[in-house]
């Protein structure tokens, strides 16, 4: 299933052996985006040995075409295709940036010069189910692609969704390989930490060819949404997620928005990773008056997390996990980890300068076990400024700022870093 060549055959085979296709439906229902963006990223680290490298980062240019068609008709079914490329120009010199944007050589220890990845996507739909065929970008509590740095995480595999049933989002599916966002071919699926990295003394514990994903969405009234999900990295690990949110429009100018979500992980199969037998709980609430967001979270970590991966299970490539309400760069998925959050947003539309936002953001984390009898403790910031501007002829231009500062206490191998991510996008759709 890793060749392309595959949905364009059968794409072709479906869209040559109709006699009822409407071709005007294919492409006047289409949408076709160009996205530039200019991404900069400096990381400095706390370094203690000086001989080793203290400052990380890259700067980069990417380009993305996203084209979706529209839907041809045959018989009673739809069919079309769908193509993400997605390419990247590294314009610094390599600074070691361990959170690799582009291709990382570990023999010559050089990143590529630049990253080039194609995906195409076929699609059949019956009324209200879909079915995707080839890459695949998920958001599901059980896997997420990753939009956090110049080019996006992907997968590749069969999707189906299916809003048939009143109230009821029913989501199947199986992937059998992931392009992760600093890489241009698909791999197995594998967890992190333990990719092929002797110089960390990290071991590639075992791959797994495929994850099977199944879940239901259902609303029970217009503020309650209640989600079940099941995802199963075979020989590695296997999730179960259960969610409550409940949202409600308080008044004209007041909004609550909350979630209790709950994770269990076991291991699946071999066991490729060792007994993995963890919980997590996530909590978040938060309030919106007019321009003015406040927003509190808390999750706690229990149970084993795995003999060679002591974290909640995240795939290899650093695959987000944002269902979890204090995930960030620290992330605060450690063995036994105790976290809380407090995030506060303005919308400076009220102000006179529509367009413009403003978030800061403090976590807390403890309790950490780090399986030598210590306890320890980390900490993060995050200042976020962004501004889209709202009209004219630069509609749709993008820029945005985000200071990281991360602490650690008692938590050997990790070190205090300070980070700067500006990013400027501009989306011109056809």
């Amino acid at each position: 299933m890793h060749s392309h060549n595959l949905w364009i055959a059968l794409f072709a085979t479906v869209t040559t052996s109709g006699t009822s296709i409407t071709h005007a439906d294919f492409t006047d229902n289409s949408q076709v985006q160009l996205k530039l963006r200019n991404f900069y990223l400096d990381r400095q680290i706390s370094q203690p040995d000086l001989n080793k490298p203290q400052d990380f980062g890259s700067w980069s240019q990417g380009i993305t075409l996203d084209a979706k068609s529209g839907y041809l008709e045959l018989g009673k079914a739809q069919v079309g295709i769908d193509l993400l490329a997605q390419y990247a120009l590294r314009l610094s010199n390599d600074r070691g940036d361990n959170d690799y944007i582009m291709p990382y050589d570990y023999a010559s220890k050089k990143q590529a010069r630049d990253n080039f990845k194609l995906g195409i996507t076929l699609k059949a739909k019956v009324n209200n189910t879909e079915l995707r065929i080839g890459e695949i970008l998920p958001m599901t509590p059980v896997v997420y692609f990753d939009p956090s740095r110049q080019l996006l995480t992907t997968y590749q595999g069969i999707w189906l969704e299916s809003k048939d049933l009143d109230k009821t989002k029913i989501t199947l599916g199986y992937l059998d390989g992931i392009n992760a966002r600093y890489e241009n071919q698909l791999h197995d699926f594998k967890l992190w930490p333990n990719e092929l990295n002797t110089e960390k003394n990290q071991i590639k514990a075992g791959d797994s060819h495929g994850m099977i994903v199944a879940g239901v969405d259902y609303q029970l009234s217009p503020e309650l949404g209640l989600s079940y999900f099941y995802g199963d990295v075979t020989e590695i690990y296997r999730q179960h997620y259960i969610g409550v949110m409940y949202n409600k429009k308080l008044d004209q100018h007041n909004q609550l928005a909350t979630h209790v979500r709950y994770f269990d992980n076991q291991e699946s199969g071999e066991a490729l990773y060792g007994q993995i037998d963890s919980q997590a709980l996530s909590l978040k609430a938060a309030w919106t008056h007019g321009s003015h967001t406040l927003d509190a979270g808390y999750q706690q970590m229990f149970g084993e997390h795995g003999s060679h991966a002591p974290f909640f299970p995240t795939l290899s490539g650093w695959v987000p996990q944002p269902y979890l309400a204090n995930w960030s760069v620290a992330s605060f998925i450690r063995k036994d980890e105790k976290s809380w959050s407090l995030g506060y947003s303005y919308d400076f539309k009220e102000a006179g300068v529509p367009g413009l936002t403003a978030t800061v953001r403090h976590y807390e984390g403890w309790n950490v076990d780090n399986g030598n009898g210590t306890r320890g403790k980390e900490d993060e910031n995050n200042l976020i400024i962004g501004y889209t501007v709202p009209e004219g002829r630069l509609k749709g231009l993008g820029l945005q700022w985000m200071y990281i500062d991360v602490n650690y206490e008692q938590i050997p191998g990790f070190m205090d870093l300070e980070e700067h991510r500006i990013a400027t996008i501009y989306t011109y759709k056809f």
